[in-house]
């Protein structure tokens, strides 16, 4: 192969990963490793809407830059992308065939949207379960609200391309289902019937990501991601908040949500993963140790509140006792 075409290839892999959620510290390390197998120095420089890919092959120099966004998020083609690099590694994928080998993996389907719509219902309760919903009839609103919603993003997705579109419309239509369900008395002051159906909309990778590229000092890539996450969340409570002025419902200053034993906590909080996990496209026979490290992570949040501690160093505690089994996992998975 020629060196323009090692680099596209190496390129190719990286738009991929790049486009569909992948922390830019995986991507680079993923594109140096292919290059590597390839025979050629790879140095990626990822920027929001382009990703550029410099290579060299001794004295010979080679530069490629394609368009990419980064507003998606699909584990089971990031998945598929890391193994197809390990197959080329390894010789069972010829580097010839590989680049036919991601372009479909870049065309593969996200979750079916049968599944997408139950996966944000029983997130959307999930999470109101780990608030302290208490009542069954606001619970069942609150998964036909949901599901609702999931079903609306699906469907916009087909006929607008605009990223704020989708959360805008379901936050709103949760809004209003909230404001209906305050009306006639079958939601609680903490309102859970028209915010937990927007907790699923919030757009935690992105955060996260952008999160981790400020801390390695990628300002411009980190801000960007930052940027478009907060409009993400702007849109999404703007259409929460003007559902619910429609008929004249406020969200009322409250406690952030009721207590709830350990049990119900665990089990809402695996169910919780499940629907994330499902809503990012990962893989289900990888839905396991998510769940599980979820359900831990919770475990241990409960009991760091139950000995006073406050929410943020609730989460802190959790996170950092089982965020080394998560990294670990990572690496015994590439």
């Amino acid at each position: 192969m020629t060196l323009e075409k090692r680099t596209s290839l190496v390129l190719a892999f990286a738009r991929t990963l790049f486009v569909n959620g992948q922390s830019t510290d995986r991507i680079l390390a993923e594109a140096e490793r292919l290059g590597t197998v390839l025979g050629i120095q790879a140095r990626v420089i990822p920027r929001w809407g382009e990703l550029q890919l410099q290579a060299s092959d001794g004295d010979d120099r080679f530069a490629e830059a394609v368009t990419s966004d980064p507003v998606g998020v699909d584990m089971d083609r990031v998945a598929c992308a890391t193994r197809s690099i390990d197959d080329i590694g390894a010789g069972r994928l010829a580097p010839a065939d590989a680049m036919a080998t991601i372009d479909a993996i870049s065309q593969r389907p996200p979750a079916r949207t049968w599944l997408f719509t139950l996966a944000a219902a029983a997130g959307a309760v999930a999470l109101a379960v780990i608030f302290g919903v208490q009542h069954l009839p606001a619970a069942s609103i609150i998964f036909a609200s949901a599901a609702t919603g999931g079903f609306l993003r699906r469907t916009l997705a087909r006929y607008s391309s605009n990223v704020f579109l989708q959360p805008f419309c379901a936050a709103l239509l949760a809004g209003v289902i909230g404001a209906l369900a305050t009306r006639y008395e079958l939601s609680s002051s903490l309102r859970l019937v028209a915010v937990c159906p927007c907790m699923v909309l919030v757009p935690g990778p992105h955060l996260l990501n952008a999160a981790m590229d400020l801390i390695q000092g990628r300002i411009p890539l980190g801000t960007a991601r930052l940027i478009y996450s907060g409009l993400v969340i702007l849109a999404i409570s703007t259409g929460l908040l003007f559902g619910l002025s429609l008929l004249g419902i406020s969200l009322p200053i409250d406690p952030a949500g009721r207590a709830v034993p350990l049990w119900q906590d665990i089990i809402a909080a695996g169910v919780a993963v499940a629907a994330y996990s499902i809503f990012f496209s990962t893989p289900l026979r990888m839905l396991a140790w998510p769940i599980t490290v979820g359900m831990l992570a919770h475990a241990l949040r409960w009991v760091a509140l139950s000995l006073g501690a406050s929410v943020t160093v609730g989460a802190l505690v959790a996170s950092v006792i089982v965020e080394p089994m998560s990294r670990g996992r990572r690496r015994t998975d590439t």
